[in-house]
């Protein structure tokens, strides 16, 4: 299966070589992050997708120093809502209709009970639900680099509340969860390039009920 050696190939890349990724390749990855499912097909998140230097760099401070921030060709920061709120989910709903052309009355009991449950709950909460819908984004983004032959790192090690600030993210109700840099590696500087997978055993990973 192509998609299995392409997993193989993939790995969390250390350092990378500034080499620019064809636009193409990253049309490629955001629409399959787009296409990824979220619960009640709310998509409560945004991808910042940044190329200015002076932004990465500043990022890159707030990474810790991790140099495929700035090294990278593009990089990811998905953004998830603050919270739930009954403007965002009519939102979500009034475009559904549209496209689809009608409603029906199953979706508008199902549309009242996303209000009726979602924008009275803790804001962290729905922060924290929000969060997880990003990351099925996320994970579909790394296996569509993997299947465009571009490296990427999956990056949760960053001060969110600095990266926040810089990208004016607060302002628009948004809180950064997870980072990733798009790009080539550089096999030279990366420690890791050379190393082989390792994963669990499948004996460990997976149980099966008969």
């Amino acid at each position: 299966m192509d998609l299995l050696n392409k997993l193989n190939w993939r790995y969390a890349t250390k350092a990378m070589n500034g080499q620019p990724v064809p636009q193409e390749k990253i049309d490629n990855i955001i629409e399959a992050a787009s296409l990824a499912p979220t619960s009640s097909g709310l998509q409560p998140f945004e991808i910042m997708v940044i190329t200015n230097q002076e932004i990465k760099n500043k990022i890159r401070a707030a990474a810790w120093g991790q140099s495929v921030v700035s090294d990278c060709s593009h990089l990811f920061v998905f953004a998830a809502w603050d919270t739930y709120t009954a403007e965002r989910i009519n939102h979500v709903y009034d475009y559904l209709t549209e496209v689809r052309g009608f409603t029906n009355e199953g979706l508008d009991n199902y549309r009242q009970g996303l209000l009726n449950n979602y924008p009275p709950r803790d804001a962290e909460e729905n922060f924290a639900h929000a969060a997880r819908q990003a990351y099925i984004a996320f994970s579909m983004a790394m296996v569509a680099a993997a299947a465009e032959g571009v490296d990427c790192t999956p990056m949760e090690g960053f001060n969110p509340d600095a990266v926040d600030e810089i990208l004016g993210l607060r302002e628009k109700g948004l809180r950064s969860c997870v980072m990733l840099p798009v790009g080539y590696r550089d096999a030279e500087k990366d420690w890791l390039a050379a190393l082989p997978k390792v994963r669990k055993p499948k004996s460990e990973l997976v149980t099966v009920f008969e």
